[in-house]
């Protein structure tokens, strides 16, 4: 859940943006793999862009053209194997490419070509592109088309612009031009979608909205057709963009993040999720033609893997610009939903579709390069430190001389939100190198699917772990989803249950990262877990889950369950007094509070300030031996004094007769 604030976000932006610079170590890699060819590593520096006026409308569209077409060069070229390299967010891709290049780095015996300029790059690489796709700005979500068309058949996306000094007259009828293989308006020059009639190539009657109208055709042409890969889709912001850009930092319009899907054949789409309003950026359309035009995406996609695996869908709900009720000064979303139930909503609609969020969510969203972190070369296995178990517990002051517990209140920090690769990306150079890591236990919730787009991260941060880092999976497991509309019945699909596919697919990931606990389940709006899914969770998360709306605490089929208690924010001192506060009157002994992106020196204060007020009534441990403990108080412990107070109220009863 993503529920920071937009002040909260322009002030923490601030702070990323003008923070002194990281100092780069070392990262390794399998440089004997098939990745580490004599090929050489192209190095492109893009940040030119950012010094354009983006006020001026012919920069601003300047910035968008050459953005996404690098983008989409990016993703053909490293489809098979790393070799260009974008610089385009500063201080993550400096410091990442640090990590690589340091002598035993992955990239240490490679050699690097800087490319200068944006022509030699397109002809450096002409081999990897048979010509242009050209989108029409007169209807904004033919960009995403061209996305997905450049990806499917090896085309790179321009802008139709007649200027002289537009991108497109440069390349399409310049020197050298390249042919232009697809265009998506009429040779007449005329729009291709009207939102009138029937949809051009399909057989499919309008849906009154031109926006819809090209979503459906790529439906009907590209998704249905088995051409784009029905496993992996993305959520990125059009170019109604060029319209709102000022709604946030230039970096969220997210093109950076395409070269990932793009790279592997994917579909990038920009929809709505409400029925009863229209988006700001289609104003005509009948209410609730976005979020329909979505589930015929979404099902198409279901179709095409007949239900048998999970959707990759990455990107997230672009609140700042659309679909939301967000307002700022620059720029009115023009919703009447705000963001959280707009994220709940859309989660619960992918998840009745066995689609899952790598959640890049604004202020953080921005992410290049991982269709070229994609490559690197993972090990089967990361293991974790050793789980606890009795005899460290006992150890540890946990459990008594008799192995029985100690009565006090046992508190575990959840740290997120990482389930994101852009968010892993940019937060975790600042947090892995904190002073503090390593003075408290934190329960890092890293999903495991991060590793697909940024493995490279995920890896390091495991090579660099102390005894107080721990890793759980994040929000509802390998990917972000409402597990509770994995069973029907799933309200907006009607489909069979997708548990055994959602289980199958965690239990890959789980396995690779040494993962058994769950640390957050998201049901958001939707249904609880069934018992089916509780049974699914036990099996590959058998050290317990922490879930949004379960029963306080409890055992299912040997695996612990326990509810998160609820956020922490403000300063170490408040935090702490809010544990005080929520733990105090509770008769309750095992809490789990929730922190977005804190700091360990801000976790490590947080406990300090605890002990200052609570001694040592209040414990904090990790996650895993929280739930240890759950599970031994559920089964054990309580289960004895259950039977003790039967035993007391039977002798009773014998006295009375």
């Amino acid at each position: 859940m993503r529920t920071l604030g937009l002040s909260l976000w322009v002030a923490f932006w601030f702070s990323l943006t003008f923070a002194p610079g990281l100092r780069a170590e070392q990262i390794t890699g399998d440089t004997n793999s098939k990745n580490a060819s004599a090929e050489p590593i192209v190095l492109f520096d893009l940040t030119y862009l950012f010094r354009l006026d983006l006020n001026d409308a012919h920069q601003r569209r300047r910035f968008w053209d050459e953005s996404h077409l690098v983008a989409a060069l990016e993703g053909l070229v490293n489809r098979d194997q790393p070799r260009l390299f974008i610089r385009y967010l500063k201080e993550p891709d400096d410091f990442w490419w640090g990590q690589m290049t340091q002598p035993g780095g992955w990239l240490a015996q490679r050699t690097i070509v800087r490319v200068a300029r944006l022509d030699e790059l397109l002809k450096r690489f002409r081999k990897f592109y048979h010509g242009a796709v050209v989108w029409d700005e007169r209807v904004p979500a033919t960009s995403n088309l061209a996305s997905t068309i450049a990806g499917c058949d090896d085309l790179l996306p321009l802008r139709f612009d007649p200027q002289p000094d537009s991108l497109y007259q440069q390349l399409a009828n310049g020197q050298d031009a390249m042919p232009v293989k697809a265009r998506l308006f009429q040779a007449d020059g005329s729009r291709l979608f009207t939102g009138t009639g029937r949809i051009p190539g399909t057989s499919e009657a309008t849906s009154g909205s031109a926006k819809c109208d090209a979503y459906r055709w790529l439906i009907e042409n590209y998704v249905r057709t088995g051409k784009a890969n029905p496993l992996c889709l993305g959520y990125y912001l059009d170019a109604f963009w060029l319209n709102c850009w000022s709604a946030a930092a230039p970096e969220n319009h997210t093109l950076c993040n395409q070269d990932f899907v793009i790279a592997r054949r994917g579909v990038v789409f920009d929809l709505g999720v409400w029925d009863d309003e229209t988006p700001v950026d289609d104003p005509q359309q009948r209410p609730g033609t976005d979020p329909d035009t979505l589930k015929k995406l979404l099902r198409a996609a279901y179709d095409r893997f007949h239900g048998n695996g999970v959707v990759h869908v990455a990107g997230f709900v672009p609140w700042a610009y659309k679909y939301t009720s967000c307002r700022s000064p620059a720029w009115f979303a023009g919703g009447q939903h705000d963001g959280v139930p707009t994220e709940w909503h859309y989660a619960e609609i992918l998840s009745c579709f066995n689609a899952f969020m790598d959640a890049d969510a604004l202020g953080l969203g921005a992410m290049a390069n991982a269709s070229f972190y994609q490559h690197y070369p993972l090990a089967a296995r990361y293991p974790q430190n050793p789980k606890p178990d009795r005899a460290t517990l006992a150890a540890q002051g946990l459990l008594d001389a008799r192995g029985r517990l100690v009565p006090r209140k046992y508190v575990a920090f959840y740290v997120g939100d990482y389930d994101s690769a852009a968010w892993l990306y940019r937060m975790l150079p600042a947090m892995w190198r904190d002073p503090a890591r390593g003075h408290t236990p934190l329960s890092w919730a890293f999903n495991p699917n991060l590793c697909e787009r940024f493995p490279l991260g995920m890896a390091w941060a495991r090579e660099r772990r102390t005894t107080n880092d721990w890793f759980v999976a994040g929000d509802s497991g390998a990917g972000y989803l409402n597990p509770g509309s994995l069973s029907p019945p799933r309200r907006f699909s009607g489909l069979p249950s997708g548990l055994a596919a959602w289980e199958k697919h965690c239990e890959r990931f789980y396995k690779q990262w040494d993962i058994s606990l769950t640390g957050f389940i998201i049901d958001g709006d939707g249904p609880k877990l069934t018992t089916e899914g509780l049974d699914a969770y036990a099996r590959f998360s058998p050290d317990g889950i922490v879930a949004y709306q379960p029963d306080y605490a409890g055992v299912h089929q040997n695996m612990p369950y326990l509810a998160m208690r609820a956020d922490l924010d403000g300063s170490p001192a408040e935090a702490a007094r809010a544990i005080r506060k929520q733990t105090g009157g509770s008769t309750q002994h095992f809490f789990v509070f929730r922190s977005i992106l804190k700091t360990p020196t801000w976790h490590a204060a947080v406990a300090q300030e605890l002990q200052s007020l609570a001694g040592d009534d209040i414990k904090v441990v990790d996650l895993y031996s929280l739930m240890w403990l759950v599970r031994e108080f559920e089964t054990n412990t309580l289960a004895q004094g259950k039977r003790m107070a039967e035993s007391a109220a039977e002798k009773s009863g014998s006295r009375s007769r």
